[in-house]
């Protein structure tokens, strides 16, 4: 199943599908910034999921300077993917998450690889990433990445250069 992933800037077509995989395969917290609510998937978390996602619809030009991506497969949506401009010319912050089943079956790497190409495409020349040293899947994605991995105190910092060719699959 990896590489059989397609990218789709979040919109209102897809954001109620994005929207029913986090609640049904996520924790709030792994999805979206913290929100002064009820546990769980409470009516506040998803209003404010929503609108999370589409204070980001402007793209990178736009007030929050990030493009947010659903992550398909299959024609089913299966997590998100961003990429934030930061103050940096040329670069960009990227994160992502994906639901519980989708996990494990190369589909992260895969989805990074189309945001490399869409950061690229932007005219970015570094991606850069910030995890933990226990995010196993993350670290295992930004390596098969080609993502230079920097240990700061227990958080990873990476960064992946745009400018050279991106490791085989």
């Amino acid at each position: 199943m990896a590489g059989a992933v397609r990218l789709e800037p979040v919109d209102e077509r897809n954001l109620e599908p994005l929207l029913s995989v986090a609640a049904a395969e996520a924790e709030p917290e792994d999805v979206m910034p913290p929100v002064d609510a009820p546990a769980g998937w409470s009516l506040a978390r998803r209003d404010a999921f929503r609108e999370f996602h589409r204070a980001s619809f402007a793209g990178l030009d736009g007030p929050t300077r990030t493009r947010m991506y659903a992550i398909l497969t299959g024609g089913e949506v299966v997590g998100m993917v961003r990429m934030t401009r930061c103050d940096e010319p040329g670069t960009v912050e990227t994160g992502m998450w994906l639901g519980r089943s989708a996990r494990g079956q190369g589909l992260g790497a895969a989805a990074l690889r189309e945001l490399l190409n869409a950061a690229a495409a932007a005219g970015m020349h570094t991606v850069l990433a910030r995890t933990t040293t226990d995010n196993a899947g993350a670290l295992s994605v930004l390596r098969k990445c080609g993502a230079k991995l920097r240990n700061d105190d227990g958080k990873v910092r990476a960064e992946i250069c745009l400018d050279s060719a991106l490791p085989a699959v």
